[in-house]
């Protein structure tokens, strides 16, 4: 069968194009109903990647985060018009080191493979999860960034020492808020500090124990461990001002995504002893993870819906266009694409 996928041919240029579908014994056709913009999309749509990424990953349908609701299914894994949420990450092998979403034969949807911008994705049924029943549709949509920020919270877990009376969080945008979320509800015992650049959007972390605007940091205030949800030109800042707050032997989860090289003062990276750990992108088993601790905090989801933005039905290239402008001068906040498809 044929599918109409709308790919970005170049900054700020859709177009749709049709590509068939093998309906095969082992696949899962999937209608997707809701989907979320992410920056990693806007780097795209905007053309702020680098020049030779832009020429090798486009033209490419956009969106990695997204629910669904299945249209066939011949493996019997799931019902017809059952919603499911959607796994990006699509690994090619198993490894008993590394997971899945740092190999590197692993193929990620929106980045260098067709994201979930289609009229319908064929895909396989271990990359789909049956979607609670209750759950905001529009909270859900962006299930797959909220996965990003648990599989960082659970190396860290596995990876800090136990000290943790302060855990600071550098940020104030979605990831941030996401991810201090987190950490509260996994770990009620620690406080949590947000280090950000404005009030007006950490007015919004009530759960916080404390909040700080980064120009007037008072004396006396230090963290454990911390987690860098920064980004982009502010990448470098956030860490060196990591590395000033933070007890010696602590972590540094850095998370925030960045074009160009952040120089850091390893010098007293070195004198501290500090750990320093990236993580990106997430697996099946942090969205198996997340949806537990869902059922475990309802609550996490009534704070979630917080950050829910602009909602724009979408039935054309047009409206898929107003949606990524709309997106760029958001003040905070997740648009979400109702796809009417």
């Amino acid at each position: 069968m044929l599918n109409t996928v709308y790919q970005l041919k170049r900054p700020r240029q859709f177009e749709a194009v049709f590509k068939r579908i093998v309906l095969d014994e082992s696949s899962v056709l999937v209608r997707p109903t809701y989907l979320s913009i992410c920056n990693a999309d806007q780097r795209y749509y905007q053309g702020t990647r680098n020049k030779k990424v832009l020429n090798e990953k486009l033209p490419m349908a956009l969106i990695h985060e997204g629910i669904g609701k299945v249209v066939f299914d011949p493996t019997g894994t799931f019902q017809v018009n059952e919603a499911v949420i959607m796994i990006p990450n699509i690994p090619q092998e198993q490894d008993e080191v590394i997971a899945e979403n740092y190999l590197t034969s692993s193929r990620f949807c929106a980045s260098g493979e067709d994201g979930f911008m289609r009229e319908f994705v064929s895909t396989r049924p271990d990359r789909l999860l049956k979607l609670p029943e209750n759950i905001n549709p529009y909270v859900a949509a962006f299930t797959e960034l909220v996965s990003v920020a648990f599989h960082a919270v659970g190396r860290f877990d596995r990876s800090a020492h136990s000290r943790r009376e302060w855990i600071g969080v550098w940020g104030d945008g979605n990831l941030a808020y996401i991810t201090s979320l987190l950490l509260k509800k996994m770990f009620p015992e620690c406080k949590i500090a947000v280090f950000g650049k404005h009030w007006q959007k950490m007015a919004d972390f009530t759960f916080a124990d404390a909040t700080y605007e980064i120009t007037s940091v008072p004396a006396g205030v230090s963290v454990n461990h911390a987690f860098e949800c920064v980004g982009g030109s502010g990448s470098s800042g956030a860490i060196n001002q990591i590395i000033d707050y933070i007890h010696p032997e602590g972590m540094i989860s850095i998370m925030g995504v960045t074009e160009e090289l952040a120089p850091i003062n390893t010098r007293m990276i070195l004198e501290k002893g500090l750990t320093v750990k990236g993580s990106s992108r997430s697996g099946r088993k942090d969205y198996e993870g997340l949806l537990r601790l869902y059922l475990e905090h309802s609550d996490i989801i009534d704070y979630l819906e917080k950050i829910v933005g602009a909602q724009i039905h979408v039935r054309n290239i047009k409206d898929i266009i107003e949606a990524f402008e709309t997106d760029i001068h958001k003040i905070s906040g997740k648009t979400i694409m109702i796809w009417d498809k």
